[in-house]
């Protein structure tokens, strides 16, 4: 017996279409595809982003600067 029949599917979609309806199935979908396109686009920028980050950081100094009237 399969674990995925074609009726199991057919069922599967009918629940979920009942559950959110109609409109809200493309909304949901396009949303995913959104969110799978920012997360690749995100991943590739972090990849081409240079690995040559600065050794120190520039420390503030605590001298206060005279107001400028």
């Amino acid at each position: 017996m399969d674990l995925f029949a074609p009726w199991h599917i057919i069922i599967l979609l009918g629940a979920i279409l009942l559950l959110f309806g109609g409109k809200k199935i493309p909304e949901m979908m396009g949303g995913i595809g959104k969110g799978m396109k920012e997360f690749k686009k995100a991943i590739k920028d972090e990849d081409e982003k240079p690995s040559d980050a600065p050794k120190s950081i520039p420390s503030a100094s605590n001298k206060k600067e005279p107001l400028k009237e």
